[in-house]
C-alpha cells in the first residue's frame, strides 16, 4: 500500500498511512494487539504491529484512494493497564481525525487488545462500523449505546488466548445496545491469525468493504452473521 503523510508529531495518536486525494468521505483505522499490562513503549517492528500490515493492505484494496483515509492508532504503551490506555489512545486518534476530516464515517479494525479498544470506542459519534479480530472481550466491560453501529467479529475456534465464547457474549450485548452485530467462527483459526491467514485477510477485506457503506444494507455472509442467533462457522 502506498503510504501518505504520517501524522505523528507531538505524540499524536493518529498515524495516516494513506491520505485521500479529495475530501475524506470515510476512514479505516487499524488497531494492533498488545498485552494485559505493560508500560513499555510500542515499537513498529513488534509482532503485534507487524501482524496488522496485511489488514492495512486489505483496507486499501477495497476502498477508494480518492476519498477514504487509511490509518492506524498509535498507542503510548504496550499494555491495556488499569487505565485502559489503548482506549484513551483510540479516542484521541478519533478526535485528531475529526480535526483532519470533519464528520467522516470511521470503521475501526482491531485485533486482540486492539479489538477490545475498538469495541469500547464503538459508541464514539464518528464510528459507523467495527471489525473485531479475535478480540479480547472480558466479561464486565461496559457496552454503551450502539444504535446505528455495525459490528462484525471474526474469531478462530482454536483460539486459546481470547475466548470465542466471550466474543459471542459481547455480540449479544451489542445487539441489546442497538448495534447490528454478528460473529463468524473460522474453523481451525488461531489467535495470531496465522492458520488460514488468507481467509482472515479475505474475510476482513469483504467486511471492511461493506462496513464502509453504512447507507447500504449488509449483504452476503455479513448480513447472515448479523441475522443469526449464534456464530456462523466458516
Amino acid at each position: 500500500m502506498a503510504e501518505g503523510r504520517v501524522v505523528e508529531a507531538g505524540g499524536s495518536a493518529l498515524v495516516v498511512r494513506r491520505s485521500p486525494r479529495d475530501r475524506t468521505r470515510a476512514a479505516v483505522l487499524v488497531l494492533h494487539g498488545g498485552q494485559e499490562n505493560g508500560r513499555r513503549p510500542v515499537r513498529p517492528w513488534q509482532p503485534a504491529a507487524l501482524r496488522m500490515r496485511p489488514f492495512l493492505s486489505a483496507a486499501a484494496s477495497v476502498s477508494s484512494p480518492r476519498d477514504v483515509l487509511i490509518g492506524q492508532v498509535r498507542y503510548r504503551y504496550q499494555g491495556w493497564n488499569d487505565a485502559a490506555d489503548p482506549l484513551k489512545d483510540t479516542l484521541r486518534a478519533l478526535d485528531e481525525l475529526r480535526g483532519l476530516a470533519g464528520d467522516a464515517a470511521v470503521v475501526l479494525v482491531g485485533h486482540s487488545m486492539g479489538g477490545r479498544a475498538a469495541l469500547r470506542a464503538a459508541s464514539d459519534p464518528s464510528v459507523r462500523g467495527v471489525l473485531a479480530l479475535a478480540p479480547w472481550c472480558p466479561p464486565g466491560d461496559p457496552v454503551d449505546d450502539l444504535t446505528g453501529t455495525r459490528i462484525v467479529v471474526l474469531h478462530g475456534d482454536r483460539d486459546r488466548t481470547t475466548g470465542p465464547a466471550d466474543s459471542a457474549a459481547y455480540v449479544r450485548q451489542a445487539r441489546t445496545a442497538g448495534a447490528q452485530a454478528g460473529m463468524v467462527l473460522l474453523r481451525g483459526g488461531d489467535h495470531a491469525m496465522l492458520r488460514r491467514s488468507r481467509d482472515w485477510h479475505r474475510a476482513s477485506a469483504a467486511a471492511i468493504r461493506r462496513l464502509l457503506r453504512p447507507e447500504r444494507d449488509l449483504e452476503g455472509w455479513t448480513a447472515e452473521a448479523c441475522a443469526s442467533d449464534g456464530p456462523l462457522l466458516r
